[in-house]
């Protein structure tokens, strides 16, 4: 039904595309689905970058093009890129049962494998869905706490889902894959983002900022509706999201990051493969080891969306090279499925 949902939207867009995705940017935020929009586009070694909305209600200003901002689940690319390189390295295999790694972690670890956790298909329940658990709403001033990732996990553990055979996205499932990099490399898996993937592409505006609560400038303020009136929700301590959604970047780092993983720099061949074999999910994507893949009326996109409290980000990469980086600021509303993929649309598909 999702699946049927989401091919209407995109054949809507097709009809409905306005000219420019500077255009698109700026109806959203007079539509009130955004208070800032940016978007980089790059097709054939050009490259257009944009902004609309304030980068702060009080104070006005443009928000700046090549702004931080919160990525959310796009973390998940990060993790599992370095995941499928401990399996190029030999250091574990995806069809391994977890437990085989961090015996006595997850309930009934022996018979949920590695690939399972990268394409959330292990029903694992997720702590997200916990009242006070998700960095999606507000939480007033908990939203400075600190936690760990096993006080995560027991909140995960807790519950069950019903047995009832679906693909359950779960953010559960990447706080036990930072935890496997851990015990597979010594060292945090923030550091190892960082030792693999960061320094060697140059990606020096993208940070895993732990209990950081800042982001760094420039950026647009993210808001969340609250009684009525937006409140400012940019600082926050993301530990809540660790490795399944913590991380801060730029369109520019996220392009570059996205080009190297596709055009095979990142892992071996074989496994980029694997990242791609995806599995129904009826969410209007297929899931593959930490990559989404959107069919267009052109073609198959790949890439990951995030969404943390004040930010949606859309990360998105045709096999042509092109691509598409979209960061959203929410205003009184979140930007509609038909808003977002008309711009994908008309990027991709002309």
């Amino acid at each position: 039904m999702m699946q049927t949902l989401m091919n209407v939207l995109v054949a809507a867009s097709v009809a409905t595309a306005s000219p420019g995705v500077g255009q698109d940017l700026e109806k959203i935020v007079a539509g009130k689905g955004a208070t800032a929009a940016l978007a980089r586009v790059t097709d054939g070694g050009k490259t257009w970058a944009g902004a609309a909305g304030v980068r702060d209600l009080r104070r006005a200003g443009k928000p700046a093009p090549n702004g931080y901002f919160r990525i959310g689940s796009v973390t998940k690319t990060f993790v599992a890129t370095v995941v499928l390189q401990l399996v190029d390295e030999g250091k574990v295999r995806l069809d391994d049962p977890i437990a085989d790694h961090l015996p006595g972690l997850v309930p009934g670890g022996e018979k949920i494998t590695v690939r399972a956790l990268l394409d959330h298909t292990s029903h694992l329940y997720d702590y997200m869905s916990e009242p006070g658990h998700s960095t999606n709403r507000w939480r007033g001033t908990a939203r400075f706490r600190s936690y760990r990732p096993k006080d995560l996990l027991k909140v995960a553990f807790a519950k069950k889902l019903p047995d009832d055979g679906k693909w359950h996205y779960s953010n559960t499932n990447y706080v036990v894959l930072g935890l496997l990099v851990e015990k597979l490399t010594g060292r945090p898996y923030g550091k190892e983002v960082e030792r693999r993937i960061l320094r060697p592409l140059r990606l020096r505006h993208t940070l895993v900022p732990g209990n950081r609560a800042g982001v760094p400038s420039p950026h647009a303020k993210g808001y969340e509706p609250v009684d009525g009136k937006l409140v400012d929700a940019t600082r926050m301590n993301p530990s809540l999201d660790w490795a399944a959604g913590e991380m801060i970047s730029t369109a520019a780092d996220l392009e570059r990051f996205m080009a190297a993983l596709l055009g095979g720099k990142l892992t071996s061949a074989e496994s980029l493969r694997a990242m791609r074999t995806t599995v129904e999910t009826g969410a209007g994507f297929g899931y593959g080891l930490g990559l989404q893949a959107y069919k267009l009326p052109c073609g198959t996109v790949w890439g990951h969306s995030g969404e943390l409290i004040g930010y949606l980000t859309f990360v998105f990469r045709s096999d042509t090279g092109k691509s598409l980086t979209l960061s959203l600021n929410p205003s009184t509303r979140n930007p509609s499925t038909e808003e977002v993929m008309g711009i994908a649309v008309r990027t991709f598909c002309g």
